[in-house]
């Protein structure tokens, strides 16, 4: 029997090829699945979940500000990839828009140009949040032992927090337009006219109030406010906390004066030495209610006596209406005392800006100019001053008394006497 002629190797590379064409689509599974939007990680730590379960295993976690891409979405849950590539389940109301972040950013920054007024620390661990409100993200908590800024005052209605909405929805197709056999194929059914309102019942009032007013003006609506104090975190970072739940770090000795006031705001006008140590001069403002528009309605400045060798009060008006900021001018040239500045509402409805000027133990307005209302943070977008130099030691009291004549009588001679505000 004759020998097999062995196939050509062209005719042999031909079902080879295709062999390998098989294997490679069988291995080559469908790629990973596109993104159709992008977030950011709003609070301290999120939990990202293998299924959509609360009871489900924990596939990763992820931080406040990480970037995370959204390949689905049902209701309020996301599914998203972390940027190693994990993929899971999340709570779509803890994530931030690029436009969200971008702005907590930009607050930040605005908030460290602005000057401080006073350092705060609570009692209890306490949750910053990302907006002024109970809901918002909270990406910091603040312990007892951690000292921030208190930079300004808000009063924010307690709303539901507007959750963001994260996946941009592609536009519809456009429908070609219907044909002429088509629009008279299809059948046209009138619509039927609207019900005409039902009737209110007679004791509307009731239902709505849960009792009936006497007049026949309607009860006003209360709408629950809440008041919230932007501050600055050790990092630079800024947020929002509740005001109530902070206190303000003034020393004991000083804050036992305040009366049940809350402490608004609180500076240093200066030192003095008393014993080898040295005690300070300070100006606080203070709130005798909650829930106000303004954020004080007092101020008051306190010295240390030498003589005495405790606090006294050196000046105090009550009865405002007083505006953050409040500022504290170091000695400038051709001045011999430090000045201090608030701005109040005048009795004409008008803000002014008062400057008084702290001498020794005396406090004297020296300046009141108008105040145009506008962005707290152009207003105060001024890198904060050098703190001004501590007060040469007290002198006596008769030292003191002469010098005070001494002034008086140059006064009469040069100028009348100012008035004191009341």
């Amino acid at each position: 029997m004759a020998a097999r002629a062995p196939m050509p190797r062209r005719l042999l590379a031909i079902p080879l090829g295709i062999l390998c064409l098989l294997l490679a689509g069988c291995g080559a599974g469908p790629g990973p699945p596109k993104p159709i939007g992008e977030a950011y990680v709003g609070p301290v730590t999120l939990n990202i979940r293998k299924d959509l379960s609360l009871r489900a295993p924990v596939a990763a976690s992820v931080r406040h500000g990480e970037r995370l891409e959204i390949l689905q979405w049902r209701r309020r849950f996301a599914m998203v990839r972390t940027g190693k590539g994990v993929e899971g389940w999340i709570d779509g109301g803890q994530l931030l828009r690029p436009s969200q972040m971008e702005r907590l950013k930009d607050l930040a920054a605005s908030v460290n140009r602005m000057r401080s007024h006073g350092r705060a620390t609570v009692q209890d661990p306490l949750n910053v949040h990302t907006e002024p409100n109970r809901q918002s993200p909270s990406f910091y908590l603040l312990q007892e032992d951690v000292w921030v800024d208190v930079m300004r005052h808000r009063l924010e209605p307690r709303a539901p927090f507007t959750k963001p909405w994260l996946v941009t929805t592609a536009a519809a197709p456009i429908k070609p337009p219907r044909t002429r056999r088509q629009r008279e194929e299809k059948e046209e059914i009138p619509r039927l006219p609207m019900p005409p309102a039902p009737k209110l019942p007679d004791d509307w009032l009731r239902l709505s109030y849960g009792y009936a007013p006497s007049d026949t003006k309607l009860a006003p609506s209360r709408t629950s406010m809440d008041d919230w104090t932007l501050i600055r975190l050790p990092d630079g970072r800024a947020g929002w906390v509740l005001t109530r739940l902070l206190f303000m770090g003034i020393p004991d000795e000083v804050a036992q004066y305040a009366e049940g006031h809350r402490i608004t705001s609180y500076f240093s006008l200066g030192q003095v030495t008393d014993r080898g140590e040295q005690k300070d001069h300070w100006l606080w403002t203070t709130i005798s209610g909650g829930l106000q528009p303004h954020q004080f309605d007092g101020f008051r400045v306190f010295v240390w006596s030498t003589r005495r060798h405790r606090y006294e009060t050196a000046y105090i008006e009550r009865n405002l209406k007083g505006f953050f900021p409040v500022q504290i001018h170091p000695v400038e040239a051709g001045q011999s005392f430090p000045r201090f500045s608030l701005v109040v509402r005048e009795k004409n409805d008008g803000l002014a800006q008062r400057q008084y000027a702290f001498q020794g133990y005396r406090v004297r307005l020296v300046k009141r100019v108008p105040w145009q209302p506008g962005s707290e943070a152009d207003r105060q977008a001024t890198p904060p001053a050098a703190p001004p130099p501590p007060h040469a030691p007290s002198p006596g009291f008769w030292a003191s008394l002469k010098q005070t004549a001494s002034q008086w009588r140059k006064g009469l001679l040069k100028s009348p006497p100012q008035s004191r505000v009341n």
